[in-house]
């Protein structure tokens, strides 16, 4: 099959109408990283009868023990396809070993080191490459964190970056049992008994996750530990990040605690942020929990809208700066 890309071998797996939405599903893979066998699934969210230039585009990134599923069930219900509707280009991606995309070779040791430094830059290529426009970021969870790690390292080109926006996603709780190295070395041998975390078993979602992820925690939390891989902190890297940032946190989130969340925000060095906690004493119908926030009828009607208007407030934002630029006949900010 021909290549859907002129930066590496991509596949349209799949092209179907689904109601009122077009999806076509795309399988990337950029060999950019020491593993060749790693491919990517990437979902793409559209009007059925929409033949015109594409909206601004929108990434989804999910979380942990999740797939593509987080963000549109087979009916077509959920944040993706709102916003596909809402008129923007939505794009789902889905880790390696997750979903639509198959086990690479050393899936047993995969981290969100590979996340951040290898697949999500190639994610952000391919976009660009059919949607030539800078793109919205949402992450959930651990895609949440994993988009915060691509931006604190730099993997990311924050030129193309329209906005971030971090659901539920946090780096600052403290474990202290992990600061005491014995209990670190312990749960270390403990995890390398394993090949994977199981989802189903642990009653947390539909997918397995690598032990290597677990192990990657287990040093950030360490007495030593930091928000990095061995080549960047990408914490202090987060001080430099310019691009509009939303952080949403819930006030039943157990997980993921509030203050927590508002920590990452803060370390942003973004000039246009804003956080959100989804709770009764802030108006909100209940205190959302980890899932809650952005999968259930009260976020429908509650939080969908809210992110839709973030949306398009980023994009005011960055058009009006680009307009500035182009003025002033200046090169591109950092983060527009």
């Amino acid at each position: 099959m021909q290549s859907s890309s002129e930066l590496f071998p991509v596949a349209l797996i799949g092209a179907e109408f689904r109601g009122d939405l077009s999806e076509d599903v795309y399988r990337l893979k950029p060999g950019n990283s020491p593993d060749y066998t790693v491919e990517l699934a990437l979902t793409r969210l559209g009007m059925a009868d929409h033949h015109g230039a594409r909206g601004v585009p929108l990434i989804l990134l999910p979380g942990s023990f999740s797939n593509r599923r987080f963000w549109y069930s087979p009916k077509g219900i959920g944040l993706g396809p709102y916003l596909a509707r809402a008129g923007f280009d939505v794009w789902i991606a889905e880790m390696r070993g997750h979903g639509l995309s198959p086990r690479n070779k050393a899936y047993r040791h995969n981290r969100v080191s590979d996340y951040v430094r290898y697949d999500l830059p190639a994610i952000a290529d391919f976009v660009f490459e059919q949607n030539r426009q800078p793109a919205h970021w949402l992450g959930h969870s651990l895609g949440g964190i994993t988009l915060a790690g691509a931006l604190g390292g730099h993997y990311l080109d924050q030129n193309r970056v329209a906005s971030a926006a971090l659901f539920g996603s946090q780096i600052s709780r403290t474990y202290w049992p992990l600061k005491v190295p014995p209990v670190e070395w312990g749960g270390r041998l403990l995890l390398k008994r394993f090949s994977v975390l199981s989802g189903s078993r642990l009653k947390r979602g539909p997918e397995d996750e690598p032990i290597g992820l677990a192990l990657e925690g287990l040093r950030w939390h360490g007495l030593f530990g930091r928000f990095g891989d061995a080549e960047r902190d990408w914490w202090a890297g987060l001080a430099e990040v310019r691009v509009p940032l939303l952080a949403v946190a819930a006030a039943g989130d157990r997980q993921d605690p509030p203050w927590a969340c508002r920590k990452l925000l803060e370390q942003f060095g973004s000039p246009v942020s804003e956080f959100l906690c989804l709770s009764k004493a802030n108006g909100f119908a209940s205190d959302f929990d980890h899932v809650q926030m952005l999968v259930s009828n009260e976020a429908q009607r509650e939080v969908w809208p809210l992110v839709a208007r973030w949306l398009g407030k980023a994009q005011d934002i960055a058009s009006a700066v680009e307009r500035t630029v182009l003025e002033r006949g200046e090169g591109v900010p950092p983060g527009h």
